[in-house]
């Protein structure tokens, strides 16, 4: 017995939680059971996975093609906490008194915090003019404000747009242990961003100078009075030209000054009869240019046959229609083998080709037409332009001569500024020179336009759709196995259906039949319902059950196989056993053992012959065989009566093992009735096949009407399928093998496998 039991599968660790007592196990044990059906579980469906992490990618790619991509222009500058002076005098120190080394994080941390206010952010949209319309904000991918917010008006509402975005796309970094900051701007336009990229560092130097710049110096004070006053002169002598210029009716639409090709000034002012006069000149020539290729386009189509001219033959309707002409003529004279012209049917076709010839020839006078009237309105356009330019010539010439007083305030004009422009330039200078300390703010970089953007990351947006993927896939698939329950494994036996665990019997091969897998007793299958019969020994007290009855939820579940099988085991060992087809349904118990199926067991049961006349030998020793008999039309009254009960007794006494194959339980009351009449009641469960609470009804079922129910079998368990992999299939490769010659391992054929 020892051996036996070493070499079959049910020195698992289910069948010793069977023959030994349950005491709580260890952490580890359990952390195993608990990883084994976790990848159980994503293993068996982890096609719903891949659809679901897939669909995820597919969305993440989806989302980033259409994200808008940004791109990121970075200048740098260096922020030196010290600075030099450069015009001090020689009893000032050259150098500013530097600040405690203590502060410099905290100096540094300052100017960055200045490059980021809200100052800062002003001075650049008013140096780069962004409030002046929409333009920014449509640049930066935004839609500008159409209402007022609050108690702001609508162009102060604008403002706050612009400048949220500026800070939104603005970063600066500064890195530990150094001194130099980069200055990013983040913009769906690439020139976008370095512009305002180097406008946040530009501004910010010259932010930084300002501070250093005097204002109380006698040189300042004086350029300022010499500016006041040259600022007076200027403003006099434009507002006499102006005057000027409006009594003599002269137009000046360059502001007063006119400028040549090379950028100096001239004497004489671009007014708007010039400016009209040049342009409409220009729309002269153009237009005389135009005229001049109509008419030489007209007269070399007037000079061509309409259906030659080059217009006609690329037009697609002519195209068309000449391709339906071709067509035509092409059944006409194919038809005219058949028929003579003056044939209806010839007739209608000859009219059909005279009618697209009189449209092509149409079509092709029609596109000539055009090209006439094209020439036409050219010819109208030029003698209009022309009179425009014959008139404009006169008021040139009387604008010219009252332009000489013109000139003449113009130059006095040009010297009031010429002068105004010095002063300021040298009040800048001293301005300047004011500042004793130089800039203690430099540029490194300057940013370029960048060509790569920076936003959308596909790769890295792909990684994270298909974490989000794996991680909903993971959700989805625990919530449903939370509620699926379906039996798949020796653990589900009794957390689902509460029944102990007896054994499982594999997956067989495709080509392989049960009949042909139980005569080989060295296949997985045989050593499994060995193990199963001994695993019934062992949990019934005092032995195997006298009477035992096989039942399942379903059909094709295995039962009757099982039946036959366990029979088979008890009678291989010595014992007497009867085996009973109890499905008077659906008998197939006689197909398995080869034997008649003329008197049986529904023949006991209407007490129409003795047991002796029913009972049919089998192939295997010690096993007896009692087929279902003639089908009666009411099963359930014919096992309701007394006669089920003694007839179980009676066996009972004559045989060691009586084996009875009951129907199945769902739908109907026949299992019920024969499993009241003996000891214990095995059930059997398709790996992987009951669903929707069906097993749990038929437990309930059975054990509510007071059947005692050994244990469960699990029927056509392939473990490398549900994922649980090599530690499910040692043993029954280990009773497969056992007293084998040694073989390699890739040479040996896995008995649960399916092709």
């Amino acid at each position: 017995m020892n051996k036996q039991i070493a070499l079959h599968p049910d020195l698992d660790d289910d069948l010793l939680d069977v023959m030994e007592p349950d005491n709580g196990g260890s952490v580890s044990d359990e952390l195993s059971r608990n990883l084994r059906a976790l990848w159980s579980t994503f293993y068996r469906n982890r096609l719903l996975i891949a659809a679901i992490v897939g669909v995820f990618m597919l969305i993440g790619l989806g989302v980033t093609m259409l994200m808008t991509p940004k791109y990121r222009a970075t200048t740098s500058i260096q922020i030196d906490q010290q600075s030099t002076n450069v015009l001090g005098n020689t009893d000032q120190n050259s150098v500013d008194p530097a600040a405690a080394w203590q502060d410099a994080d905290r100096f540094l941390q300052t100017q960055v915090d200045v490059l980021q206010s809200r100052a800062m952010a002003i001075t650049v949209m008013q140096d780069l003019n962004l409030n002046a319309n929409d333009d920014f904000i449509h640049q930066m991918g935004g839609k500008p404000a159409d209402r007022p917010a609050g108690p702001l008006s609508l162009a102060d509402t604008k403002r706050e747009q612009i400048l949220n975005v500026l800070s939104d796309g603005l970063r600066v970094d500064l890195p530990r242990n150094s001194r130099v900051a980069d200055i990013s701007f983040t913009s769906p336009d690439p020139r976008l961003a370095a512009r305002v990229a180097n406008a946040f560092a530009a501004d910010f130097m010259i932010f930084n100078m300002k501070r250093k710049f005097g204002s109380s110096t006698y040189a300042r004070n004086f350029l300022e009075s010499q500016l006041s006053d040259t600022r007076s002169k200027l403003e006099q002598s434009e507002r006499a030209l102006l005057d000027y210029a409006r009594s003599a009716q002269l137009l000046d639409v360059s502001g007063g000054i006119a400028s040549s090709t090379d950028g100096s000034t001239t004497g004489t002012p671009r007014s708007l009869t010039t400016s009209n006069l040049v342009q409409i000149n220009d729309a002269y020539a153009q237009a005389q240019a135009a005229r001049v290729q109509a008419q030489q386009h007209w007269e070399q189509a007037a000079a061509t046959p309409p259906m030659q001219l080059q217009e006609v033959l690329t037009n697609p309707a002519v195209m068309q229609l000449a391709q339906l002409k071709a067509q035509a003529q092409a059944a006409y004279q194919q038809d005219l083998q058949r028929h003579k012209p003056d044939y209806p049917q010839m007739q209608q076709a000859a009219a059909h080709i005279a009618e697209l010839d009189r449209q092509l020839n149409s079509l092709a006078t029609s596109i000539r037409g055009s090209i006439k009237e094209q020439y036409a309105t050219a010819l109208k356009q030029e003698q209009a332009l022309s009179g425009q330019v014959n008139g404009l010539k006169s008021s040139t010439q009387n604008e010219q001569s009252r332009s000489v007083e013109y000139n003449i305030l113009k130059r006095a004009v040009d010297t009031n500024r010429t002068m105004y422009d010095s002063l300021l330039q040298r009040y800048a200078e001293v301005s300047a020179q004011a500042g004793v300390a130089a800039n203690n703010i430099s540029q490194v970089d300057v940013a370029d336009t960048p060509d790569k953007p920076v936003s959308p990351k596909p790769l890295i947006n792909l990684a994270l759709a298909m974490i989000l993927g794996m991680m909903a896939a993971a959700g989805f698939v625990l919530l449903r196995d939370k509620f699926d329950d379906s039996v798949r494994t020796p653990e589900d036996v009794n957390s689902k259906l509460g029944l102990t665990f007896l054994n499982s019997t594999p997956m067989l091969d495709q080509e392989m039949t049960p009949d042909e897998a139980l005569s080989d007793p060295r296949s997985a299958l045989s050593e499994a319902y060995s193990a199963l019969r001994t695993s019934i020994e062992l949990s019934h007290k005092g032995g195997a059950p006298r009477t035992l009855a096989v039942t399942s939820t379903r059909q094709s579940e295995g039962k009757s196989t099982s039946a036959f099988a366990i029979a088979r085991n008890f009678a291989k060992i010595g014992r007497s056993v009867v085996l009973i087809d109890g499905d008077l349904r659906k008998p197939s118990l006689h197909r398995l053992a080869n034997v008649p199926n003329g008197r049986g067991f529904s023949n006991l049961l209407a007490r129409m012959g003795s047991i002796d006349e029913a009972i049919q030998p089998t192939e295997t020793p010690n096993l007896s065989l009692i087929s279902a008999g003639p089908l009666p039309p009411n099963p359930a009254e014919l096992l309701s009566g007394a006669r089920l009960p003694e007839l179980i007794n009676e066996l009972a006494e004559r045989f060691d093992v009586v084996v009875i194959d009951a129907p199945p339980v769902l739908g109907l009351a026949d299992t019920v009735l024969i499993g009241s009449t003996t000891e214990a009641t095995l059930f059997v469960v398709e790996a992987n096949g009951s669903h929707h609470g069906h097993a749990k009804t038929a437990v309930r079922r059975l054990t509510g009407n007071g059947i005692t129910i050994i244990g469960a079998l699990l029927t056509k368990y392939d473990a490398r399928k549900i994922g649980y992999g090599y530690g499910y299939g040692y043993n029954y490769t280990y009773s497969y093998s056992y007293g084998q010659p040694d073989a390699p391992s890739s040479s040996r054929k896995w008995p649960w496998s399916k092709k």
